[in-house]
C-alpha cells in the first residue's frame, strides 16, 4: 500500500495515538544532533556538550512559556505522559484513608497508576459526578469533598470524545486541595494556562498536539518537596553525594534525557504550522456526519467543549471492521476500541465494544474531511441494515 502523505491527501486521522505527519524541521533536527553534535546535556565541559544542553534548556523555556509556567526550573523532562504520571503519582505521599478524585474521563495513564495504590490500600479513588458527556459537574464538586480528600485529577481533553474540561472553574471549587491535570491531548492544540489556573501538577506528551517525536514529555511541580524522587542517579551535578540533588529540575531527571526527541521537540515548537482548517470547519464535519444514516456521534454536548476528537458507532458495524474498512477502501486511518481509556468509554455507554475514533491534524483541509466523508457514506451505503 502507497503510504506516501502530499497535500492533495492527507488520510491519517489517528492523531490522539500520535500526531502525523510531523513538521520536516523535527526529523532534521534530530539528525542534526546525531551526526553533528553529539554531547551529553550537563555532564561535560567541552563545547558539545554545552551545545546538546543549552537546547535541552531552550526547550525547557519554550515549553514552560507555551504552558504559562513562570518557575521555568519545575518542569522536567520524561519519557512521556505516562511515565510523568507514575513519577507525581508514585511519588505524593498520602495518609491513611486518603480520597483521590477523579473525572471519569480518565486515561489507563492516570487510572492505572492510581488504582495500584488503591490495590496497596493507600488511597481510595472516587469519581467525579459529570454530565452525560462527561464534562465535570463544577457546582457539585465541593459536595463530593471530604477531610480526606487530597487530591483531584482532570484530564483536560479527552481522547474519546475530545471534551475540554474547564480547569479554571474546577480549581476554583478545590479550596486548598491539590489538583493534578493531564494535558497530553490538549497541549499545543488549546491554552493552557498553568499559573494563572494555579494547577499544582501537571503531566504532558510532546508527540501528540506537540507535534513532537514519540519519547518525549515530562511533568510540572509547583512544591516539588511534595513530590518524592521515583528514580535515582547520575546527574551531573553534586557528583559527590549518593543523596539526590534537591535543585529542581535535578531532583527529577536522573540518568542522560532524550536529548535527540528533545532536540526534535524544540524544532516541533519553533515550526508549529498554521491550521489548515477552522473550529467551523471540524464542526461542519460532524453536522455532515450525523446527517449519514447509520452512524452515532460520541461528542460533546455543549459546542464550546468540544476539541477536535470523535469517535463513531455504527448500527450494524462494530468499530474494529469500521476501522478496518477505512483502511482498506480507503487508506484512512483511524483507531477502534477502546482507546486505553476504560473509564470514559463506561461513562459514555460505549464499554465494552468501543469505538472508531477519529482525530485530526492541524494539516488536515476541508478536502480532507470531504475524503473522510464520502468514505463513511460509501461504508454505511454498503452494510445498510
Amino acid at each position: 500500500m502507497d503510504r506516501q502523505i502530499n497535500r492533495k491527501s492527507l488520510t491519517y486521522f489517528d492523531n490522539s495515538a500520535t500526531s502525523f505527519p510531523k513538521p520536516e524541521q523535527v526529523a532534521l533536527a534530530m539528525v542534526q544532533y546525531l551526526t553533528e553534535v553529539g554531547g551529553n546535556y550537563g555532564r561535560s565541559a567541552h563545547s558539545r556538550a554545552f551545545e546538546s544542553s543549552s537546547v535541552v534548556e531552550e526547550c525547557r523555556e519554550k515549553l514552560a512559556e507555551i504552558m504559562g509556567i513562570e518557575r521555568v526550573e519545575n518542569l522536567c523532562f520524561a519519557n512521556n505522559a505516562t511515565h510523568a504520571a507514575n513519577v507525581i503519582i508514585q511519588g505524593l505521599t498520602f495518609p491513611k484513608g486518603a480520597e483521590v478524585l477523579i473525572s471519569p474521563m480518565e486515561h489507563n495513564a492516570i487510572a492505572r497508576p492510581l488504582k495500584y495504590l488503591e490495590d496497596l490500600g493507600h488511597i481510595s479513588i472516587k469519581v467525579l459526578a459529570a454530565e452525560a458527556d462527561g464534562l465535570v459537574s463544577v457546582g457539585k464538586i465541593q459536595e463530593q469533598l471530604t477531610p480526606d480528600t487530597r487530591l483531584v485529577v482532570i484530564n483536560h481533553q479527552s481522547n474519546v470524545n475530545g471534551i475540554i474540561q474547564p480547569l479554571q472553574a474546577i480549581k476554583t471549587q478545590l479550596n486548598d486541595i491539590p489538583l493534578m491535570v493531564d494535558v497530553s491531548q490538549s497541549l499545543g492544540k488549546y491554552p493552557v494556562c498553568v499559573d494563572h489556573w494555579d494547577i499544582d501538577y501537571l503531566v504532558f506528551t510532546g508527540h501528540k498536539g506537540l507535534l513532537g517525536p514519540t519519547g518525549t514529555g515530562g511533568f510540572y511541580i509547583r512544591h516539588p518537596k511534595t513530590v518524592t524522587p521515583l528514580h535515582f542517579g547520575g546527574t551531573g551535578s553534586n557528583s559527590e553525594h549518593l543523596s539526590m540533588p534537591t535543585v529542581m529540575p535535578d531532583r527529577f531527571e536522573a540518568g542522560t534525557p532524550n536529548i535527540a526527541g528533545i532536540y526534535g521537540l524544540l524544532a516541533a515548537l519553533e515550526h508549529s504550522p498554521e491550521p489548515c482548517h477552522t473550529c467551523e470547519d471540524f464542526q461542519r464535519l460532524m453536522a455532515s456526519i450525523h446527517e449519514i444514516d447509520g452512524y452515532q456521534i460520541q461528542q460533546t454536548l455543549h459546542s464550546e467543549h468540544q476539541g477536535e476528537v470523535i469517535s463513531l458507532i455504527h448500527a450494524t458495524i462494530d468499530c474494529g471492521t469500521l476501522s478496518w474498512l477505512l483502511e482498506k477502501q480507503f487508506k484512512i486511518d483511524t483507531r477502534s476500541g477502546l482507546h486505553c481509556a476504560p473509564l470514559a468509554h463506561q461513562h459514555l455507554g460505549s464499554y465494552p465494544d468501543g469505538t472508531c475514533r477519529i482525530s485530526t491534524s492541524p494539516m488536515h483541509t476541508t478536502d480532507d474531511f470531504q475524503y473522510l466523508l464520502n468514505a463513511l457514506k460509501s461504508i454505511s451505503r454498503e452494510h445498510a441494515s
